[in-house]
């Protein structure tokens, strides 16, 4: 019998799993209302909702009477009740009530899974691992610092790919790959200078030229009239923090990719593009109140741009996956070396979990 690293080193790279002690992103704040919300994350159905106080808990999405989906309920107090037959469960996945319950009857002892879940900068945050695991290692989530920061504006592109997790990391790994996009592009003529290797990160640096510059009040509207850009040199840095995906272009951009895989041919993900108005310098002397407002009115200003790169990207991904699977044998041809170490570091993460 092979052992789980033979395992690993045998199985093609679009066919590997996950490390589970992570934490992935799972759903954005705004999504966990008052109704429960069904995720999917690496085959495994969870069921999000929020209690009478605002908190956020996860489920295995299963009700243990007749295997439906919890997600169909509803909300009652601090408790998830079933849609089926109205079964009621605490957020510890233990069964608190079942209406038709007789006098001599014990509730059942049908306790579901739980899940460590943590609300944090605007996202909800999942850890699917071994919980002695969380809590020995420390195990934090990345965190996205700008979210709340006052001198970025933020746009957020939710990516649906019919494809394996690492086509979308390579991709976005990949800044030679900026042909594709033409005007939606925010650089070009990347050359890549250095690739650092770590045990849960990779770190790529390229030089590029960008087309924005963000150091005049008007410069925002570089992001509407592709007249206005102006091609001057920035480094372009790209990291894959595993799971997920950070980047910034010279002092002006800064963006995140949050990973949620959800099965070998499936990737759900959360692109969050950021803007700097740290050039502003009059700016910060202003009234946090206005700054706020300055922040929140300005929010989706890039969504245009963004979900533009998002529906080419997908397209050649979904492509890619498809070839795949029509013909596993079949050699791909890389020259960029980034992506070697980006499967080096998807392999080593399998590996340990």
């Amino acid at each position: 019998m092979q052992s789980p690293s033979l395992t690993v080193q045998n199985l093609n790279i679009r066919e590997l799993g996950i490390n589970p002690n992570h934490w992935y992103v799972v759903a954005r704040s705004t999504e966990v209302q008052t109704q429960p919300l069904g995720v999917t994350l690496w085959h495994q159905p969870i069921v999000l909702y929020r209690d009478n106080s605002g908190g956020v808990h996860a489920l295995e999405d299963r009700c243990p009477h007749r295997q439906v989906k919890l997600s169909h309920g509803c909300v009652i107090g601090d408790r998830l009740e079933c849609h089926y037959h109205g079964w009621q469960f605490q957020s510890s996945g233990e069964c608190a009530a079942v209406p038709y319950l007789a006098a001599n009857q014990k509730l059942p002892n049908c306790k579901i899974r739980t899940y460590p879940v943590h609300e944090q900068d605007g996202f909800i945050w999942l850890f699917p691992g071994d919980v002695e695991t969380l809590h020995s290692a420390q195990i934090q989530p990345m965190g996205v610092p700008e979210w709340e920061h006052l001198n970025y504006i933020a746009t957020v592109s939710v990516i649906e790919c019919k494809a394996h997790y690492s086509y979308l990391i390579e991709n976005l790994m990949d800044m030679y790959h900026g042909h594709l996009h033409q005007d939606w592009q925010a650089w070009t003529d990347a050359v890549l200078e250095d690739i650092e290797e770590k045990d849960n990160r990779v770190d790529v640096h390229y030089q590029a030229q960008s087309y924005y510059k963000i150091d005049k009040i008007w410069s925002i509207s570089q992001l509407f009239f592709p007249a206005l850009r102006r091609l001057h040199p920035e480094p372009l840095d790209v990291s894959y923090v595993y799971p997920h995906w950070v980047s910034t272009l010279g002092k002006d951009f800064k963006i995140y990719c949050l990973f949620c895989p959800v099965s070998e041919t499936q990737t759900r993900a959360y692109l969050i593009h950021f803007t700097s108005l740290n050039a502003f310098w009059r700016l910060h002397k202003l009234p946090v109140r206005f700054r706020r407002f300055v922040k929140d009115s300005l929010f989706g200003s890039a969504q245009k741009l963004l979900d533009g790169l998002v529906r080419q990207d997908v397209l050649m991904i979904e492509e890619e996956q498809q070839a795949y699977l029509n013909n596993s044998e079949r050699k791909s041809y890389e020259l960029n070396r980034a992506l070697v170490s980006v499967q080096r570091l998807i392999r080593s993460q399998v590996e340990r979990g």
